[in-house]
């Protein structure tokens, strides 16, 4: 009779530290800092990642427009005129008007 209550007790410890085992593996993959979390952050680490590549090209994009600038006084010129709005004598220059934010010259509404 001893053994029996033993081993029913023994087993009632396993059913209990399984079950808490088990719901502090369920807490811990749906709480706040779960499954879900983890897969957010990767997904804000990969869209970090593609920001710093786009910022990254920029950058390098700036670079060889400074660099070309350094080198050539032609480019030089063309940017200081540029900057000041000036013309070279009988030179013409056309300013066409901005088209409105977010539309395209394609768009329908402009044909």
């Amino acid at each position: 009779m001893k053994q029996l209550l033993e081993r029913s007790a023994r087993r009632i410890a396993y059913v209990v530290g399984f079950a808490l085992i088990a719901g502090y593996g369920w807490m811990a993959l749906k709480g706040p800092q779960g499954l879900q979390a983890l897969i957010d952050k990767h997904r804000e680490i990969q869209r970090i990642q593609e920001q710093n590549i786009v910022i990254s090209r920029e950058n390098e994009r700036r670079r060889e427009r400074i660099r070309r600038l350094q080198q050539s006084p032609s480019e030089q010129q063309m940017e200081i005129r540029k900057q000041l709005k000036l013309q070279k004598p009988g030179e013409t220059t056309f300013i066409l008007p901005e088209s409105p934010k977010g539309t395209k010259p394609e768009d329908p509404e402009f044909n």
